[in-house]
């Protein structure tokens, strides 16, 4: 008897449930069919209005439809309809399940019209709608949006999502979303006075434009709280920007630390400057898109994989295109600076003219996996997935060469023949080898250090031209060969061009800079960490 009368329980509720929600479905259908017999733009808004009482998430549909211009009404019955335009006639969609109902032409159906006041109207009621949405971020989203379009009718729902609402941080939005709309609306002083502490402790430019807002218009207790808010947030926004300045030095600074790198190595042990570096940049650029071209049309699965199969590659096609320049050029003309420079210039305008040929001159589309796409904030910082990881990958590529040049044999060479050539040639260390073999490694760190690049630059011909001079700027700035010194120099460089953008301009900053770097060589001419050696010149 128990399981029986727990049967016939579990019956009747669901019966009462279904009622209530045909009940309920009834009355949402008769609020849109007032919609057929709406005599202006102010009436619609009342309908409008009704519908986002009933708080309903269904009525989501037919709101969105009306702001777009897709709601019809069929002449025949003065059913409300969703409507979609094809090619002869229009298709019907049911207003709130979104199911068929059928076509008919356009000279039976008409349109209900909207101005700006009442999409304005619509898109305040959809976001109050979505304050119930059981998603936490569509919650945030709808108390963004509130903040940001103030609207004393919203003082109610927010009230009734506050009392609701479970999640501490999506409740201190709502509030803050509250408090702005109190500022607009005909609330006692006091609660304005309440509702400026709580949006100036927000702190951020959204708060900043709401104050402002606030103190053009307010007056007495108010207008002084308004301005004393406006200037802590100032104060706030400086210290922030500074930060944010800060991170887009450090960005900077590790993309010149892989472009600087490598020319680092081979000026320091070779004493060539090589002005086709930029180059090499620019080949492991290509060498991606090339890679990403055919995973697209071969392997499109294997897409978000495609710079860790393109760093192997870009790092071995440089590195052999630069020991062919070494062993083609480069080694006929040691001891001979002017020739090498000139040698190397053109070998540049050979490879760009190339690259030209092959690629056309137009820059190509190398795409962002999906673990470097997007951004996120902290505090007021935006940081971007692809900057930080190139971060990371640009002090891993210094990490693994760090210890290549202290912990091995060939290691050990280079840097020998760096502090001395004769007695390292004395000593059995085959230098033609070791300068071949730098040559490649430098040429190797810059083409993946062109894979890096074409996450954040055009990939073109002139790609690597952009950072050549930057390069020889960290380069001698650092000291000449010394890693360290390398990694001090990009980041100094790059945090310093940030701070000078702002009131200099991008290409003044770099002119003070180069200034700034002439004037610290006359003093230290070794750059910054000299690299010491027990070279006697003849």
């Amino acid at each position: 008897m128990k399981i029986f009368r727990a049967i016939g329980l579990t019956l009747l509720f669901l019966l009462t449930t279904l009622s209530s929600s045909g009940a309920a479905e009834a009355d949402l259908r008769a609020i849109i069919a007032k919609f057929a017999t709406a005599a202006d733009f102010s009436e619609t808004g009342v309908i409008v209005r009704e519908l986002t009482a009933t708080g309903d998430p269904a009525v989501e549909r037919p709101l969105a439809a009306l702001a777009e211009g897709n709601l019809y009404i069929r002449a025949a019955d003065s059913m409300v309809f969703v409507g979609k335009e094809g090619s002869d006639s229009i298709q019907l969609f049911d207003p709130l399940s979104g199911e068929a109902a059928g076509e008919a032409s356009a000279d039976d159906l008409t349109q209900i019209g909207v101005n700006n006041t009442l999409r304005r109207t619509i898109r305040d009621a959809l976001g109050t709608l979505t304050l119930g949405s059981k998603d936490p971020t569509v919650r945030i989203a709808a108390a963004n949006t509130m903040f940001k379009t103030p609207d004393a009718a919203n003082i109610g729902p927010l009230d009734a999502a506050i009392t609701n609402e479970t999640v501490a941080s999506v409740k201190d939005l709502l509030e803050q979303a509250r408090g702005a709309s109190i500022l607009v609306s005909d609330k006692p002083d006091m609660d304005k006075l309440a509702a400026i502490a709580l949006i100036g402790a927000r702190g951020d430019r959204d708060a900043l434009s709401l104050l402002t807002s606030v103190e053009a218009n307010a007056s007495g207790a108010v207008k002084e709280a308004a301005t004393a808010a406006i200037a802590s947030i100032n104060s706030t926004l400086a210290f922030w920007d500074a930060g944010q300045n800060i991170w887009y030095g450090i960005s900077l600074g590790s993309v010149l630390l892989l472009a600087a790198i490598g020319l680092a190595i081979t000026f320091g042990v070779m004493g060539v400057i090589n002005m086709a570096h930029g180059e090499m940049v620019m080949l492991g650029a290509y060498t991606t898109f090339v890679v990403q071209q055919a995973i697209r049309t071969s392997f499109p699965g294997l897409f978000d994989w495609s710079l860790v199969i393109a760093l192997p590659l870009a790092f071995l096609v440089a590195a052999l295109v630069g020991l062919a320049i070494e062993r083609g050029i480069i080694r006929f003309l040691y001891g001979r600076p002017l020739e090498t420079l000139l040698a190397t210039w053109g070998v540049s305008l050979i490879m760009q003219q190339a690259v030209r040929t092959i690629f056309g001159p137009t820059n190509q589309e190398v795409g962002n996996p999906s673990w470097m796409s997007g951004s996120f904030d902290i505090g007021q910082l935006a940081i971007t997935w692809n900057r930080l990881w190139i971060l990371v990958f640009a002090l891993a590529v210094f990490g693994v060469l760090l210890y290549v040049m202290k912990r091995t044999p060939w290691g050990l060479q280079m840097r020998a023949v760096t502090a001395n050539r004769r007695m390292a040639a004395s000593m059995g260390i085959k230098t033609p080898w070791v300068d071949a073999l730098t040559f490649a490694l430098g040429s190797g760190i810059a083409g993946i250090a062109g894979v890096a690049l074409s996450q954040i630059d055009n990939v073109s011909p002139n790609l690597g031209r952009g950072y050549i001079i930057d390069s020889f700027m960290v380069v001698v700035f650092g000291g000449v060969g010394n890693l360290w010194g390398t990694l001090v120099g990009a980041f100094s460089l790059g945090i310093v061009n940030k701070f000078l953008e702002p009131y200099a301009g991008a290409v003044l900053g770099k002119i003070v800079v180069l200034v700034l770097i002439i004037l610290f060589i006359q003093k230290r001419p070794r750059g910054l960490f000299a690299l010491k050696g027990r070279a006697v010149e003849a």
